[in-house]
C-alpha cells in the first residue's frame, strides 16, 4: 500500500491513534483455530506495528510479522522485546522464504482488503499446515453514536468527491482502490477456494447496528481530542495533504485544512459540543465501528 510510504504518512501517530482489539476478539479466532498451538508458527500478515504479533505471541511457539511498510517495520520492532517474534518486511504476495506447511495459523488485521488474491490464497495454501487456520479481521466507517448529523458531516467530507465547503473538495479522490471499497463491503467479494480451504466462517456488523460480541467488537468512548487523532491517520488525508500542501492545519502553524473545516461544521452540528467552546475536544462520545471476521481451515 503506497500510504504508508508517503512522506505525510507517521507510523508513530498510527500506532498511537489507531483503536485497539479487544480480547474478545482474539478469543473468537483462537476458539477457531481450536488450541493448543503452542507448538506451531503463527504469520502476521501487514503486521503494522506489531499489535496482533505481540497479542497472539503467547499462544504460539512463534510470530513471524511481516508488512511492506519499513517505516511500520521499524515502529514494531522499537516497541517488540520478545524474542519469539520476527519482523521482515514483505508481502502476502511473496512467501517464499517459508517452508510449505510451516505455518499452524495465518492472520491479518486491517490489512486484508490490499491483497492481491490470486496470488494470497495459493500462497497460503502451501505454507499453512492441513487443518491449520486463516482469519483476517477489519473495521471500516466509525460512526459517533447520537451524534448523527456529525456522522453525516464525517462521511461527507472523508468520501465526498465534490464541493464539501467553499473552495474545498472532498477526500474520497484520495482513497486508494480498489483496497478501501472492498473493506467498506466487509469483503463480501473475498471467499476462500473451496479446493483448498473448508468450515468458511464470516461475522460482520454494520457501524450503529445491534449484535453479539463476537461480530460487535469494535466499540468504544473516546474524547472528541482522540477522534481527531484517528481520522489523522486515514491514507485519504494523507493524500490530501500531498496534494494541498499549501494548506497548513492550525495545530501546525496554518489557517486550517480539510480536517480543520470539518471539525469545525461537526462541532456546531451538536449544541453540547459547540457550548464547550475551545474545550470541545474533551467532549466524550461513543463510536461504532463496522467490523468482519473471515476465517476458514486448510484442507
Amino acid at each position: 500500500m503506497a500510504t504508508f510510504a508517503r512522506p505525510t504518512f507517521s507510523a508513530k501517530a498510527y500506532a498511537a491513534f489507531r483503536p485497539a482489539y479487544p480480547p474478545s476478539l482474539f478469543r473468537t479466532v483462537l476458539n477457531y483455530h481450536q488450541l493448543p498451538a503452542s507448538s506451531g508458527t503463527l504469520l502476521d500478515l501487514g503486521c503494522g506495528h506489531g499489535l496482533i504479533a505481540r497479542s497472539l505471541r503467547p499462544h504460539f511457539k512463534s510470530v513471524i510479522a511481516i508488512d511492506p511498510s519499513a517505516g511500520m517495520i521499524q515502529q514494531a520492532q522499537k516497541t517488540t522485546t520478545n524474542p519469539g517474534i520476527t519482523f521482515r518486511q514483505g508481502s502476502a504476495e511473496d512467501l517464499d522464504f517459508l517452508p510449505d506447511g510451516s505455518v499452524e495459523m495465518a492472520v491479518a488485521g486491517q490489512a486484508a482488503h490490499w491483497f492481491n488474491y490470486g496470488k494470497v490464497w495459493p500462497n497460503l495454501a502451501r505454507v499453512v499446515r492441513s487443518g491449520g487456520t486463516v482469519a483476517f479481521w477489519g473495521y471500516k466507517d466509525n460512526v459517533l453514536l447520537g451524534a448523527e448529523q456529525a456522522t453525516r458531516i464525517m462521511e461527507e467530507f472523508v468520501y465526498g468527491f465534490g464541493e464539501v465547503a467553499p473552495g474545498v473538495q472532498g477526500m474520497g479522490p484520495y482513497w486508494e482502490q480498489p483496497g478501501r471499497n472492498i473493506l467498506r463491503d466487509l469483503l463480501r467479494s473475498v471467499r476462500p477456494p473451496v479446493e483448498d480451504w473448508t468450515d468458511y466462517t464470516k461475522l460482520e456488523h454494520e457501524p450503529g447496528e445491534e449484535g453479539t460480541e463476537e461480530t460487535v467488537w469494535l466499540k468504544k468512548k473516546m474524547k472528541l481530542g482522540e477522534v481527531v487523532g484517528y481520522l489523522q491517520t486515514f491514507s485519504c488525508y494523507s493524500g490530501w495533504k500531498d496534494a494541498h500542501p499549501e494548506a497548513k492545519s492550525r495545530a501546525d502553524g496554518g489557517e486550517g485544512d480539510i480536517l480543520d473545516i470539518m471539525w469545525d461544521k461537526m462541532v456546531d452540528a451538536v449544541p453540547e459540543w459547540k457550548a464547550l467552546g475551545e474545550g470541545w475536544q474533551e467532549a466524550e462520545v461513543e463510536n461504532d465501528w463496522g467490523t468482519y471476521v473471515l476465517m476458514a481451515r486448510r484442507r
